[in-house]
Formats: structure tokens, C-alpha cells, sequence
């Protein structure tokens, strides 16, 4: 059973317990597990079987009144086909051995076919949906930890860097600075005392990847940062996790203390010198903590607020010690990096985008959910090929990537790629992920207004441009949405944008005008209409 937050949202919780309440009472000698989210949020609650010798089938939008049947069908060794979604009959974990479910049930479509899951290809979802995030033994089952035992057994800190460095693994938080080089920072820094942080602070509407990720496989986040650790020489990392991931935090809880009873994590892991230990802090949900220096102030217990750069969190981090930061999807990818090599996930993608994006695709489009694709897919691929296209059939007028700091970008630039350097060529960016799908009838000053509002609000205040910018342009959106506005308003909220961007300190300010500046650009005729309807009025 599905029982990520999403699937329980839907009523996962309660099809669970009327399953085990079946099974008890009818002595049939099935086994109930819980497992994570497989990204297909939009036909929650789903359902795995697996009958010996035959493949694993997805049953979907399970209520509880299906309960009997699937459990008769089950003991008679079928499956309902009404409720089945798809098969798979085997599946490559990525760092174990190749699962191999069994034949049969040709009429159920295959997992490959399914137009949601044929153009994605899962690395940092490998396991997502298919073991149980709470038993680490399964994690184990699909080659869990073999990556850390070659890293520290086979491997020196060096020799994982340059493992990372060929990768071309980019930090899968926003900046996509390349991780290779960001560890050889800190792992140069001469110190007693090093730090690694786990950035799971996901903050933007509409985003969920990485809540996701904690949920679903929380050992494969540890694993990374074991990894990590190692390369530039850390002894104690932190997740720092916002509170509104309750149930995130209680997998994570779990996992490490898991990983502390098969001496995974302590002292003298895998009876070498290298010992690690992870601790768990909660975020109050402000939305500049995702920036690397106000998280570290968080975390020491300040107010949340960036500083200044240099010195850089790999020169000096949390309590003032050189501290490598990465985010849940970044660590996430380490230990397939350390199994297959980086040249094998070099060859994912596209040059100097390599691997895999998980994308929340939410909005007004047909399939919401998790979509996991190679880095240079096109946005058309996302959003019609996965997601099938407008809500019940409606158009499409453009999408939102990258959260409230990315751009908008209009459906005649569809065919752009899903990669760093394309997005930033259109005023967009690629953010931790979120797309968020808008429809025809999409005011798109209404929806630059609600972004401004949010980061105006989620703003710490620190430097003027981000705090007092922010308030005037609001003023002024709300100005031209009110029909009070001039052609002169339209250019001042231009060159202010463009002002905020050169001047603010951290990159919430700097990357605040990202809604504005692209609606302008593409959709500047919105704007002027509202303009021209308050001169006749």
C-alpha cells in the first residue's frame, strides 16, 4: 500500500487498515506492507500485488469497498482488471540486482507503455513505491549501502571527489553548481572540524519532490551523505527538515536509527576509522532558509537570515566550520554515482546536464504528480507526453518552473529543454523542480502578483532592495490590477525588477523579479490591456 503523505491524503490510511482488518479476520496468507509514493499522485490511493511467478500490478484509485475483492482475487491468484493501472514485470534497482517479479497478466498494459511512467527514467526514484521506507532490511533487499561499503573499503576520499567531479552531478537545489567541486572545497579546508547539511527545506508552492524522497526511501538520503562524508572528511552531518514534513521527519527518524543498530552509522563504520553521526533539525518553515547561510543560522538557533559572501559555508559554516550543503535530491544520487561510476551517469542527460530531474507537475493539467526524466527533456514531453495535457482537455497558456523565483514560460516555447543554461535563456530557472501548469483563462499579472506576494512575505528583511523593492512592486501590481494604473507604472515596475536583481544580497531577492520580468516579456499585451481598460474608464 502506498502510504506517502500524498496517498494517505487520498484515503490511503483507511484502505490500509480495512486491507489488514480483511486479512486478519479471513486468515488468508497474504502480507501487508507499507511503501512510499511511486509519483503517480493524480490515481492515489494504489494498491501492489505480487503473486509468486507473476509480475507486480498496480492497482489504482482503491477505496476501501474494494478491499474484499482484491483480497478474493489475490487468494485465487488474479488480480481485479478494472482496478489494475499497470505491470511491471521486472525492475533494475540501479544498485542491486534486477528484480524479477515473474510473467503473466499480458492483457494489464506494462509499466513501459503507461503514458505517465514511458518517458521517465528513475534513478533518485528507483525505489519509490516498491519498498518499505520504514524496514531497512528492504533497503538492503534492492543493494542499500553497498555503494558506502566500496566508497570506504575500496576507495580513497579522493578518489570518491573525482568519481563525483566526473559525474557532472550539478547540485539538484537551484543553483546547479557542480557537486564534485563544491566537496573539493571543503574537503581542502584544513580543519578538525567538518560539517555536511542536508537541505530538505523545500519551500515552494506547488513543489513536494523532496518530501517525497525522505518519505519513500530515507536510506538512500543517509547513504548519500555517509558517501559524502567520507570524501571531504566529515564527522557529523545535519538534515534540516521544515516542520510541515511530520511524517518525513518520523522515516528519517527511523532510518537513522536503523542505520545506529547495523552500525552503519557511529563509530568505526564497517570496522574502518571513519565514523559518522546525523542529526535531525526542524525548520520553521520561512522560505529564505533554503539559502545555504540563512539555513546555517537556523540551525545555530539565530533568526534566519543570509550573509554576506565570501567566506563561503565550505571556508566557514555552521558554528563557524567548513560545512558542505547539499539538498535531498543531490545526496540522493551519490550512491548510484559511487555504484555505476560517473562516467555511466555522465552518459544520462545532457553535456553539462547530466542525470535525472524529479519535477512536481502540478496546476491545471491532466496527470499530477512526480515525474522523473532525463535533464534536457522538453517541457511539451513534461507537460503533454506525462501529463497529459490541459485539465479536461482545456488549453494551455504556460507553465511555472522553478517555483516562485522562476519564470513564466508560454506554450510557444514548449519544445525549450528542461535543463540549467535553456531555462535561463527563456528568464526562468530550474529551481529544486516545481512546474506549476496555468490554463487560458490564467490572468498572468494575477499570477506575478501572487509570486511577488509570497516572496514579499517570505522575505527576512535583511538588505533594502529585497525588502523595500518587493513592497513597491506589489503596489504596483496591484495598482494595474485594480485599473488605477499607467504606461509609466508598467515601465517603473521594469526597471525596479532589474534593480532588485543586481542589488539584492542573497538569492530570494535576486531571483524575486523572475514572475514579473517574464510575464512582461511574453505576456506584455495582459498588462497593457489593463493599463488601456483604466484610461477608458
Amino acid at each position: 500500500m502506498g502510504l506517502a503523505t500524498c496517498g494517505i491524503a487520498a484515503g490511503a490510511d483507511r484502505v490500509y487498515a480495512a486491507l489488514e482488518s480483511a486479512i486478519r479476520k479471513q486468515e488468508h496468507n497474504i502480507q501487508l506492507r507499507r511503501v512510499g509514493c511511486i509519483g503517480y499522485c493524480r490515481e492515489e490511493p494504489l494498491v501492489n500485488i505480487h503473486l509468486p511467478g507473476k509480475p507486480l500490478v498496480i492497482l489504482h484509485r482503491v477505496t476501501e469497498a474494494d478491499t474484499g475483492r482484491i483480497l478474493h482475487a489475490a487468494a485465487t491468484g488474479d488480480v481485479p482488471r478494472d482496478l489494475a493501472l499497470c505491470r511491471i514485470n521486472a525492475w533494475d534497482p540501479i544498485v542491486g540486482d534486477k528484480l524479477v517479479f515473474g510473467t503473466g497478466f499480458e492483457d494489464i498494459p506494462a509499466y513501459e507503455t503507461t503514458p505517465y511512467f514511458a518517458p521517465q527514467q528513475k534513478i533518485v526514484l528507483r525505489s519509490a513505491g516498491l519498498i518499505n521506507p520504514e524496514d531497512i532490511d528492504e533497503y538492503f533487499a534492492v543493494g542499500g549501502y553497498t555503494a558506502l561499503h566500496k566508497a570506504i573499503t575500496e576507495m580513497s576520499p579522493a578518489d570518491v571527489v573525482h568519481e563525483v567531479i566526473i559525474s557532472g552531478l550539478r547540485g539538484r537545489g537551484g543553483a546547479g553548481f557542480p557537486t564534485g567541486l563544491k566537496w573539493n572545497f571543503t574537503k581542502e579546508e584544513q580543519s578538525l572540524r567538518k560539517y555536511i547539511i542536508c537541505n530538505a527545506d523545500e519551500g515552494d508552492p506547488g513543489a513536494y519532490m523532496n518530501r517525497n524522497e525522505m518519505e519513500s526511501d530515507p536510506h538512500m538520503i543517509l547513504e548519500g551523505m555517509l558517501i559524502g562524508a567520507y570524501a571531504i572528511g566529515a564527522r557529523e552531518g545535519v538534515i534540516y527538515v521544515r516542520a510541515e514534513y511530520p511524517l518525513a521527519i518520523e522515516r528519517l527518524t527511523a532510518a537513522i536509527s536503523q542505520a545506529q543498530r547495523h552500525g552503519l552509522l557511529g563509530e568505526n563504520i564497517f570496522g574502518t576509522d571513519f565514523s559518522f553521526s546525523v542529526t535531525i533539525a526542524g525548520g520553521a518553515g520561512a522560505f529564505v532558509c533554503g539559502e545555504e547561510t540563512a539555513l546555517i543560522a537556523s540551525i545555530e538557533g539565530q533568526t534566519g537570515r543570509p550573509r554576506p559572501r565570501p567566506p563561503f559555508p565550505a571556508q566557514k559554516g555552521l558554528w563557524g566550520m567548513p560545512t558542505n550543503i547539499n539538498n535531498v535530491e543531490t545526496w540522493s544520487n551519490i550512491p548510484v554515482i559511487i555504484h555505476r561510476g560517473g562516467k555511466w551517469f555522465s552518459g544520462i542527460g545532457v553535456p553539462e546536464n547530466s542525470g535525472t530531474k524529479v519535477f512536481s507537475l502540478v496546476g491545471e493539467v491532466e496527470c499530477v504528480g512526480l515525474a522523473e526524466v532525463p535533464l534536457g527533456t522538453s517541457i511539451r514531453t513534461l507537460v503533454f507526453d506525462i501529463g497529459n495535457g490541459g485539465l479536461r482537455g482545456k488549453a494551455i497558456k504556460a507553465v511555472q518552473t522553478g517555483g516562485p523565483s522562476g519564470g513564466c514560460i508560454p506554450a510557444s516555447l514548449f519544445d525549450t529543454p528542461l535543463d540549467y543554461a535553456h531555462l535561463t535563456e527563456v528568464g526562468s530557472i530550474m529551481g529544486s523542480g516545481g512546474v506549476v501548469v496555468m490554463g487560458t483563462e490564467t490572468s498572468m499579472v494575477d499570477t506575478a502578483r501572487f509570486f511577488i506576494g509570497f516572496t514579499d512575505e517570505e522575505s527576512c528583511g535583511k538588505c533594502v532592495p529585497c525588502r523595500e523593492g518587493l513592497k513597491h512592486m506589489l503596489m504596483i501590481l496591484d495598482k494595474i490590477l485594480a485599473g488605477r494604473a499607467s504606461v509609466a507604472d508598467i515601465e517603473i515596475l521594469e526597471e525596479l525588477s532589474g534593480l532588485i536583481r543586481k542589488t539584492s544580497l542573497c538569492g530570494l531577492g535576486q531571483t524575486a523579479p523572475n514572475p514579473v520580468l517574464t510575464t512582461l516579456r511574453y505576456f506584455r499585451n495582459e498588462y497593457e490591456a489593463l493599463v488601456e481598460r483604466s484610461r477608458s474608464s
